[in-house]
């Protein structure tokens, strides 16, 4: 039986599927790629993304407030504002020292650093924004979040590339244990879709170049997958104890059961070709659970599209759960960097909610190097936990269990 210690109470999305929790999952549930030409990547080697669709932070956040954050932040603030009216909670009332904020994110702000180079460059150092480092530093992801809903206690972003939105998650659920505090607003936030971030991933070879037909171009798990799509967004979870969120009436939708997280310690960007390092981490996570390989009824898998990343997580789910089914949401979102654990942990949650497990959009021909049980469409079952994986560049791997309410 999941130790379902730690209650999930709030959900907050932004993605490339849409804007908040209905739009996003909706989009997910449907199987429909967000990838795009991106005219602001017109002369780099790749020109296509996924982008969240409308974005208007002035009508969101309000024009000055707005002006003020790189849009890694802005797509937290937005996100985090959903979860804690979906958990029913009000900053107003709240006891800010016992809330944390715990985001994770794999590079800050480049755009707002790129945007600030080009008036140095252009113009002079005079005209360089006195905001360039409040915007633009990593940490200023958890910071902005605490100043606009008052949490005082335990502030921090971590960043382990791809992972760090799972790890972030595992961390929170760690603080509420511990009990450093009552109430955790955690996940994760990445804006990193600009001309230099592209051109150094299209220079690694990472990236789709299906430019000929966006829609198509992140393909996990399929036998004609040439990279993955880069995407942004937020995901933002509530985490608090089972037992105060019930006695507060609050609707739990679903338990943190169990996390682990490893090292490969083999590559800077390739993944252990076996997946050692993720391997450790999902047999952590599962123990951490108090669960069997046999429980797992579902694995949100980080499948990204490249080769490698499938091959070596495809054998590891093989090789440690056996035949669970297994989806990646990228297909339609992309790849969210920093804060795809986060996200994808949200749709896990869902998944749970509905018993759904959403399609891997764009499998036309799984691989069949690719030994797991790949849901190319919505599919009704029933499983009482789910994985959600990530590993991310420098060998970093985290897993998150979670259990139905």
């Amino acid at each position: 039986m999941a130790d379902t210690a730690i209650a999930v109470t709030g959900l907050g999305l932004v993605t490339p599927a849409g804007i908040g929790t209905a739009a996003s999952w909706a989009g997910v549930r449907a199987g429909r790629p967000a990838a795009a030409l991106d005219p602001a990547l017109d002369g780099n080697p790749v020109r296509i993304s996924c982008r969240v669709p409308d974005w208007d932070p002035d009508a969101l956040l309000g024009a000055r407030r707005a002006h003020r954050l790189d849009r890694f932040s802005q797509f937290a603030l937005v996100a985090a504002r959903e979860a804690i009216t979906d958990a029913g909670l009000d900053p107003a009332t709240w006891d800010g020292a016992r809330v944390g904020v715990v985001l994770g994110c794999a590079d800050g702000g480049p755009g707002t650093v790129e945007d600030q180079h080009r008036v140095l460059v252009e113009l002079s150092p005079d005209r360089v924004s006195p905001l360039l480092l409040p915007m633009q530093l990593p940490n200023m992801l958890a910071g902005q979040t605490a100043m606009e809903f008052g949490a005082t206690g335990p502030n921090l972003v971590v960043a382990t590339a791809c992972a760090s939105g799972t790890t972030a998650i595992g961390v929170a659920r760690d603080l509420l244990l511990l009990d450093r505090c009552d109430v955790v607003l955690t996940g994760g936030s990445e804006a990193m879709i600009t001309p230099l971030v592209m051109a150094g991933f299209a220079r690694m070879g990472t990236l789709s170049r299906r430019t000929d037909d966006p829609a198509a171009a992140s393909r996990p798990f399929d036998a004609d997958r040439d990279g993955f799509v880069a995407g942004e967004g937020a995901g933002v979870l509530v985490l608090e104890r089972s037992a105060d969120a019930r006695a507060r009436g609050a609707r739990v939708r679903a338990g943190v059961a169990g996390y682990g997280a490893s090292a490969d310690a083999h590559h800077v960007t390739s993944p252990h070709p076996d997946g050692i390092g993720l391997e450790s981490a999902m047999r952590a996570a599962l123990a951490d659970a108090g669960c069997l390989p046999s429980d797992v009824g579902h694995v949100n898998a980080h499948g990204t599209a490249t080769r490698l990343n499938d091959l070596a997580e495809a054998r590891v789910v093989h090789r440690v759960l056996g035949d669970p089914l297994v989806t990646s949401t990228k297909g339609v979102t992309g790849h969210l960097l920093g804060a795809a654990g986060a996200v994808e942990a949200a749709f896990t949650v869902l998944s749970l909610e509905e018993q759904v497990v959403p399609p891997t959009a764009n499998l036309d021909v799984p691989d069949p190097a690719c030994e797991v049980k790949v849901a190319a469409t919505a599919t009704g079952t029933r499983f009482d936990l789910a994985l959600s994986s990530s590993m991310g560049f420098g060998g970093q791997n985290a897993v998150l269990a979670f259990a139905a309410a």
